[in-house]
């Protein structure tokens, strides 16, 4: 374990409000996205560090697709000793509230922040490097389509090193109107616990606008994520974390090419 100190949260200035924002920028104001999110999903912590917890203890390379404030990457450089992390983002304001909270925290030799669309990467329009012992993601590869989901899956892959391996959290269709509507009341419960409602959080967010790649919210089942890691290639495919409509979930490279 790293003895970098707690995360501070910096809160540089937006040089104003904006009336829509990127998918996956979830809420007006950037500065607020650390706040809001943990009013807004359950467990949100406790989802990210599970990510930590399953990258390879010799990794050395990771690659985090949509790094958003990069709360993730910290997570991650937290737990991994010696690690270097690419962070890419489509949003500046995401891609420079990283830089300022992982700097801060004292990773600046150890995370490089890339501005681009994880979407083109996926088309070989742009390049982020390879060899990397594992990818990883949050609350980002919903908003794009099946499709381009494959797409992404397949192309990390044949960036992992043999070994290497991807772990992706992100919010999923529940399987019945059962579990919709219990997904429904565990959200507003956790908003109540938080000293808010479900209503006044979501008065934060912003108006999601397609953007590159990336739609408004694209949700698939679990099991259609798990199946479309498969069709990638990736093996041992599991699902390490899940509560009740958040879950992580990924695979391992294991052959030795592609």
């Amino acid at each position: 374990m790293s003895s970098h100190p707690t995360n501070p949260i910096p809160t540089p200035p937006d040089s104003a409000i904006p009336n829509s924002i990127f998918p996956g920028e979830v809420f007006a104001k950037t500065a607020e996205f650390d706040l809001y999110i943990r009013q807004l999903l359950p467990r949100y912590d406790e989802m990210l560090a599970s990510i930590a917890r399953c990258i390879p203890s010799q990794a050395k390379r990771i690659l985090d697709l949509g790094c958003g404030t990069g709360e993730l990457s910290f997570k991650v450089l937290q737990r991994c000793r010696d690690v270097q992390v690419v962070g890419v983002d489509y949003s500046p304001r995401m891609i420079e509230f990283a830089t300022t909270k992982l700097e801060t925290a004292g990773y600046r030799q150890q995370w490089t922040g890339i501005e681009g669309d994880f979407g083109d990467w996926a088309n070989h329009q742009l390049s982020v490097g390879g060899g990397f012992d594992a990818c990883v993601s949050s609350l980002a590869i919903h908003h794009l389509t099946d499709e381009m989901k494959v797409k992404l899956f397949t192309k990390i892959r044949e960036s992992l090193n043999p070994g290497g391996v991807f772990w992706n959290a992100d919010p999923v269709v529940p399987e019945s109107p059962i579990l919709s509507e219990a997904y429904k009341h565990i959200r507003e419960e956790w908003c109540v616990k938080q000293g808010t409602t479900l209503t006044e959080v979501r008065t934060k967010t912003g108006k999601s606008i397609p953007y590159g790649s990336s739609q408004p919210d694209q949700l698939v089942t679990l099991a259609a994520h798990l199946d479309m890691l498969k069709a990638a290639g990736f093996k041992s495919v599991a699902v390490p974390w899940k509560y009740y409509g958040l879950a992580v979930f990924g695979g391992e490279k294991t052959e030795g090419k592609g």
